[in-house]
């Protein structure tokens, strides 16, 4: 089976590449590393723009041309990510897209190195960006006016700790149910459990 092409022929991928083939080796280097740690962090902008601003200084570049570069690498290791390519077939793809022969080693030899743990951190990375890591309740039992007052009306609040994969913070989530909604929410929960066992 023939590898897929990773690196699309377009006028900005052509633009990006003759931009990057400027970059002093070196400082490429150190660029291609920092943003291949920051891949799997979806939230997180690799650069801050006090950083952008110094890369921009750095390698004599405009604002658009700089994120064009960075978008450019991004969009190269998330395509070698998603199909888990070897570094030898990174290597001729980025070959075949006229890249300089010392920016394509330090491509390959990066991903030869850094490659591996990168795929292993995207699929451990969670499907859904939240996660619930606790759950409380508390009852609650309206009296209705004094002229019905044997009416009683129970709500049950539960209250879902919620966390998110980029920040350490837990969220609270507050859901309040009356006696036919928590019903019928338990008993959607009873499906979903019946349909995750039978997959088991």
């Amino acid at each position: 089976m023939a590898a897929p092409i990773v690196i699309p022929d377009t006028a900005s991928v052509r633009k990006a590449v003759s931009l990057i083939n400027a970059i002093d080796t070196g400082r490429f280097s150190r660029l291609l590393s920092r943003i291949l740690q920051k891949l799997h962090l979806k939230a997180d902008s690799t650069f801050t723009e006090e950083e952008e601003e110094k890369l921009q200084a750095a390698f004599s570049v405009e604002k658009q041309d700089l994120h064009l570069v960075l978008e450019t690498i991004t969009f190269i290791l998330e395509q070698a990510v998603y199909h888990n390519l070897k570094p030898s077939i990174l290597k001729q793809q980025l070959e075949h897209s006229n890249m300089d022969h010392d920016k394509v080693e330090v491509f390959s030899t990066t991903w030869a190195a850094a490659g591996p743990e990168t795929v292993e951190k995207f699929r451990q990375r969670m499907l859904s960006p939240h996660k619930l890591e606790t759950v409380g309740w508390q009852l609650n039992l309206q009296m209705a006016q004094s002229t019905q007052a044997k009416q009683k009306s129970p709500q049950a609040i539960l209250e879902l700790g919620v966390s998110n994969e980029d920040s350490k913070n837990l969220e609270k989530v507050f859901v309040e149910f009356s006696h036919e909604e928590l019903f019928e929410f338990y008993n959607k929960l009873e499906s979903i459990q019946t349909q995750l066992d039978s997959l088991t």
